[in-house]
């Protein structure tokens, strides 16, 4: 059942057929867009988290289709800077909440937009959706692997509309590579390379760019801020003295909320070629780490990862030391690389490709998916898939060894110390 506020006035029947038919120059139309949109259609959407990327030019947006209503944030100067941001671009005051239930519980929010740091994402998603409300996720989709397959099936059992907020799959140049994803899949599925195939994520096309963003060992506590909550912002996070490297743009070094530049950018590389692989409904069964030793608390970096699927295909994520590898093949095959910049060792590679069927259409346009229920291109299922894979490799880092995956019971294999990973305990009251 849908339960959003805009299903409630479409089933509202005579009251609503009365207010929609009132004169386009009564109702008026949001921020000088002139093609009107009845209040019965307009979308709604909140933001939690307004500290980074939930402010951002591309985010921080309201029009006819789809109006910025909320915003929650645990930093009051957080908070306070957003809402000046909303009376500077939307001429409105918009409505603030301090913890994020009253957001997601808000009748007047149809779309909750999580936009903090990765330990919250797998409880407040799946709020939202018991709640009734579609999501848009940053990525990484979740922190754990567990708290992936919960929101999954939340999502899934609600009948929600989830979209996870990484986009090379369906658009943009897929980062140094020199080509959208679409090409490379048209060359997968053309069978030219052969098949198993390997894809390494090395240099331009790879972690250089935040590679060493990495945690502080022995962090001296510190008076808490007066503007931040601490205890909230932790939430189901275990309790760590205050620290500002702990929060808010470094939050990212530490496990307890995250697992550096692999888990924030590993879903952008590696999403896509799950896609292009045509394994968005696979897993890998080993994943094999080549890195120092780990601190507990703080993200270390690392020399290499590599995903082996059951079929022989591989994932091979280069890190420190990649750059004296020289000249690295982006895709390989038995009978063909593909390079940096679509360079392909088979002749005439873009002629015999234009020749092949274009991929299957994808539903890319998140709130046309809102309107008429349909998944969007990188859904809670496909999405789970590429954030569970890089949820393997930040359980392999940590432990320091290699981790055999069962994709049918999505466990590793006799290792009780790896599967605890996958369902980590909360902290206090909170639970998943």
């Amino acid at each position: 059942m849908d339960k959003s506020r805009r299903s409630f006035l479409k089933k509202a029947g005579a009251g609503v057929a009365l207010f929609t038919i009132l004169p386009r120059n009564v109702l008026g139309a949001m921020n000088g867009d002139k093609r009107y949109v009845a209040p019965s259609d307009q979308l709604t959407r909140g933001i939690i988290g307004v500290g980074g990327i939930g402010k951002s030019a591309s985010h921080f947006v309201s029009d006819s289709n789809c109006r910025l209503v909320a915003l929650c944030d645990v930093d009051s100067e957080h908070l306070k800077g957003a809402v000046e941001l909303g009376k500077q671009k939307f001429g409105e005051t918009l409505k603030t909440y301090h913890d994020y239930r009253d957001l997601i519980n808000d009748p007047n929010v149809d779309i909750v937009h999580i936009a903090t740091p990765p330990h919250w994402h797998g409880l407040m998603a799946l709020e939202a959706a018991r709640a009734g409300k579609d999501i848009f996720c940053e990525k990484p989709m979740t922190r754990t692997i567990g708290e992936g397959k919960r929101v999954r099936e939340a999502v899934q059992r609600n009948g929600r509309i989830f979209r996870l907020n990484t986009w090379f799959r369906f658009a943009d140049t897929f980062y140094g590579l020199g080509t959208t994803v679409e090409p490379l899949k048209k060359l997968v599925d053309s069978g030219l390379l052969g098949w198993p195939l390997t894809v390494r994520i090395s240099g331009a096309t790879g972690f250089v760019w935040k590679f060493f963003w990495t945690g502080r060992e022995n962090l001296i506590p510190q008076a808490v801020p007066s503007c931040l909550d601490y205890d909230m912002w932790l939430g189901p996070a275990p309790y760590k003295p205050y620290n500002p490297h702990r929060v808010h743009q470094t939050f990212r070094g530490y496990w307890d909320y995250d697992g550096g530049g692999l888990a924030d950018m590993g879903q952008h590389y590696i999403d896509p070629v799950q896609y292009f692989l045509g394994k968005d409904n696979d897993f890998p069964v080993k994943v094999e780490v080549d890195a120092p030793q780990q601190h507990p608390d703080a993200v270390g970096i690392w020399r290499s990862i590599t995903y082996t699927y059951a079929d022989g295909c591989k994932i091979i994520l280069e890190g420190e030391g990649y750059e004296s590898k020289g000249k690295v093949p982006y895709i390989e095959g038995p009978n063909g690389k593909v390079y940096q910049g679509f360079e392909c060792t088979i002749p005439n590679v873009m002629e015999l490709i234009s020749q092949m069927p274009d991929p299957e259409p994808q539903n890319t346009d998140f709130l046309s998916c809102v309107r008429n229920r349909q998944k969007f291109a990188l859904n809670e299922d496909n999405g789970y898939h590429s954030s569970t894979i890089v949820n393997m490799g930040v359980c392999a880092l940590r432990l320091g060894r290699t981790l055999n995956f069962d994709p049918a019971s999505q466990l590793f294999v006799n290792d009780d110390e790896a599967n605890r990973l996958i369902e980590q305990p909360v902290r206090g009251t909170w639970s998943m």
